[in-house]
């Protein structure tokens, strides 16, 4: 077509599927999934440092890509960055976690303090018996995500083939697990 002074006028091109339109290229997740897996597993591995933790973050991300895929423009970079963030965010996390000693263990002195001061010992075990009757208060299909998660140190996948639930369940489920105990925690002054 030609515009009424001579120039060649652009015609629009239409795409049939908007989604695929959005997307650029048009990818499927499935097609994503594929491409994008390995490279998202090793850049992951590198910021978390533990493959387990990395198999699940990078899990996490494509969960959240599927629920939210329709809004998303590009999707490669928006993985990229899901993954950044969510390592970022358990490098955080497992800084903060601290082990318990197991049933019939004494919580023996820390290597940097040989011996703790007797109130300081005391403090310990009542705040170690407060955590185990925190954890107490919780049903008992909590109880053991828990148990699976801080004494078997299983990753969501693991603690999902075990317990017959779906991964995204079980974080939700010790998600709110530790919620509950960190307010049951609250109200007896353990923490902040």
């Amino acid at each position: 077509m030609t515009d009424p002074d001579g120039s060649r006028q652009r015609m629009p091109v239409m795409q049939s599927d908007p989604a695929k339109a959005e997307h650029g290229a048009g990818e499927t997740i499935e097609e994503l999934f594929a491409a994008l897996e390995s490279p998202l597993l090793h850049y992951a591995l590198r910021l978390a440092g533990d493959l387990s933790v990395a198999e699940d973050i990078v899990q996490e991300a494509f969960m959240r890509l599927h629920a939210e895929f329709v809004d998303v423009r590009q999707p490669r970079r928006w993985l990229y960055r899901i993954v950044h963030n969510l390592a970022l965010n358990q490098r955080r996390d497992s800084s903060k976690i601290v082990a318990l000693p197991k049933e019939g263990e004494e919580s023996g002195a820390d290597a940097s303090d040989p011996q703790p001061l007797p109130d300081e010992q005391i403090a310990r075990w009542e705040g170690i018996g407060l955590v185990r009757l925190s954890l107490e208060t919780l049903d008992e299909r909590s109880r053991e995500i828990v148990r699976l998660k801080f004494h078997e140190n299983l990753s969501y996948k693991e603690i999902s083939e075990r317990t017959g639930l779906k991964v995204g369940h079980v974080g939700y489920l010790l998600h709110y697990a530790l919620k509950a105990m960190a307010e049951e925690l609250a109200k007896n002054g353990v923490v902040p």
